[in-house]
């Protein structure tokens, strides 16, 4: 059975990322208050991504994989541009490998 991620945006600018196996009939929920909690309380909600899979179990995974990322990549993603995925995925933090200085 075939399945999908998608990414809605709503009103307040946020990104609800969800998986279903029937994407019109989950979009129609989600404009009408039977989605989930983030928008319902966020109407109108727009489509703005998806990706179709062979299967739901590889959506699902793919939606838990899209839900932890930041803003920055899911519109990097949303907008086409998959070679700043990688880029955007780079931990910067002071713990991070990349901002390591061996004069510290």
């Amino acid at each position: 059975m075939k399945g999908y991620l998608y990414i809605l945006k709503c009103s307040d600018d946020s990104y609800y990322t969800g998986s279903t196996k029937d994407l019109e009939s989950r979009l129609y929920q989600h404009q009408n208050g039977e989605g989930a909690n983030h928008t319902r309380k966020r109407l109108p909600v727009e489509l703005v991504y998806f990706e179709e899979y062979d299967r739901i179990d590889d959506a699902f995974y793919r939606e838990k994989q899209v839900q932890g990322w930041n803003r920055k990549k899911k519109e990097a993603l949303i907008s086409g541009f998959s070679d700043e995925l990688h880029e955007l995925a780079k931990c910067l933090n002071e713990s991070s490998h990349v901002s390591f200085r061996k004069d510290c």
